[in-house]
């Protein structure tokens, strides 16, 4: 069994210019081997016939020799310098002997350049370089140059055998040139074409992937428009969207181990926090009565957030606690957490919740609590940054359960709209912020929550009247969670 190559290494030849270059000279080497057996019959037809003719010609001799005889001296002259043996014509179907030896040794074999048949040629010349004894060879042709139903002439084939291989020699000779040639130029346009391109994309690649953030790596497009061009686009593009992703890894890890060494002191400083809250609940402040619930609320969410921080690295969400959760409440307690006013202040971004107030869904409560804060959060500082050009600040919550059991919340402000160039990378960390000084985190822990529930969080739509988002939520399986 062949020893298979190397890692790293090509079978030889080891690239494709070489292969190019083999490829294109067997090719044109095959080309020329198929048009060898016409090329052969051709040269045995055109050699027979110049024979007949150089025999006709001496012919002329005998008609104007007196009373047509010649001396044996003149006749043995006349057919060496023909070439042939004897020539004979036939005319009104009388065949006359004009030139002959004393005597003939063997018959002859007949070629009959008449029907200029090519298999009869391609055969004749196959039999010829056939080995063996060399043979006589009787051909018959149509007259040129005198009257007459056909010239006969006998000829030697050793000649025509050492011609014929003569002529291959030179035709072998000639074809391994040409497809060297051939192959040197298609090479040589095909390595400009494609290898070299192909090996500048091949570089670009390995250089990427040995240094991925050194700009010197990128692949720089030639700005061809052919199917190299759009490889080496759709690579530059491919290059720029994994830079981002792994600054993006790079940042979360950064983000992660940064989390992971304070979330210790985190979590004792909010233990402290809820200590406090517990001594002002037994305040008689109404005021602070009325505040209690919803800074309980908060710091609990915190501790619990802290805790899963330290016992997750921030690397992924924590699974899901599903629970029946009644919706209504849920989007009012997280529209107080991200800063929206109950609808009493009409300079503040205010709550519109349509839908049933006794629609519940199965979910965790803290992370669907996250999802609402981020999107209402995002809803109304935008707003607020656009200083209100569609009127007053509101941020509509519309509820509906489909018939399958899942519920939808389309998510809708009426702020000025996304940049259009964050929407191909709005949920993309740190990629899709539209706030100066934001993170853009918030959409994507969003939407990896939602996913995380077995839904999804989508742009609906966005322009200049506002943006609206889509969040699904899948059907129930909590006992008891329809009511």
């Amino acid at each position: 069994m062949a020893a298979s190559p190397g890692p790293g290494r090509l079978p030889w030849p080891g690239g494709l210019s070489a292969r190019l270059l083999l490829l294109t000279a067997a090719l044109v080497l095959v080309a020329e081997l198929a048009i060898l057996a016409p090329s052969l019959a051709t040269f045995e037809e055109s050699w027979l016939t110049d024979r007949v003719r150089a025999a006709e010609l001496a012919s002329l001799a005998v008609d104007a020799a007196p009373a047509g005889v010649l001396s044996d001296k003149l006749t043995a002259e006349l057919l060496e310098g023909a070439g042939v043996v004897s020539v004979a014509v036939q005319t009104q179907g009388v065949r006359r002997l004009l030139l002959a030896p004393p005597r003939r040794e063997q018959a002859p074999q007949l070629v009959d350049l008449r029907s200029r048949n090519p298999a009869d040629l391609f055969a004749a010349t196959v039999s010829t370089l056939s080995p063996g004894a060399p043979k006589m060879l009787r051909v018959v042709a149509r007259p040129r140059f005198r009257s007459g139903d056909f010239v006969e002439i006998v000829v030697p084939e050793a000649p025509l055998r050492a011609d014929l291989l003569a002529y291959l020699g030179r035709f072998f000779l000639v074809s391994v040139v040409i497809s060297v040639l051939a192959g040197v130029v298609v090479f040589l346009l095909l390595a400009a074409l494609l290898v070299r391109p192909i090996r500048r994309i091949t570089m670009a690649m390995e250089r990427f992937r040995a240094r991925p953030d050194d700009p010197a790596a990128r692949l720089k497009p030639s700005g061809r428009r052919d199917e190299i061009g759009r490889a080496e686009v759709e690579l530059d593009r491919m290059q720029e969207e994994l830079l981002t992703a792994l600054q993006s890894r790079a940042r979360l890890a950064a983000l992660g181990e940064a989390v992971a060494k304070i979330n210790h002191d985190l979590r004792n400083m909010l233990t402290s926090a809820q200590m406090a809250s517990d001594r002002l609940a037994t305040s008689g402040d109404p005021r602070v009565a009325q505040a209690m619930p919803r800074l309980e609320r908060s710091l609990g969410r915190a501790v619990r957030l802290a805790e899963n921080v330290l016992a997750y690295g921030k690397t992924e969400e924590a699974e899901p606690l599903m629970a029946s959760v009644p919706l209504a409440e849920a989007v009012r307690g997280a529209a107080e957490d991200a800063g929206l006013a109950d609808g009493e202040d009409k300079d503040a971004v205010t709550l519109a919740y349509i839908g049933g107030t006794g629609l519940t869904v199965d979910a965790d409560p803290d992370q669907l609590n996250r999802i609402l804060v981020n999107l209402f959060r995002n809803a109304r500082q935008a707003i607020e940054a656009a200083n209100a050009p569609n009127g007053p600040g509101v941020v509509r919550v519309e509820a509906s359960a489909s018939r399958g059991g899942s519920t939808t919340l389309l998510v809708t402000d009426n702020g000025p709209g996304l940049p259009e160039r964050l929407k191909d990378r709005l949920f993309q960390p740190f990629a899709g912020s539209a706030s100066q000084g934001g993170a853009g985190l918030g959409l994507a822990i969003a939407r990896e929550l939602a996913k995380g529930h077995g839904g999804d969080l989508e742009l609906a739509q966005s322009g200049p009247d506002g943006a609206a988002f889509r969040l699904t939520l899948p059907p129930a399986t909590t006992a008891g969670s329809q009511m």
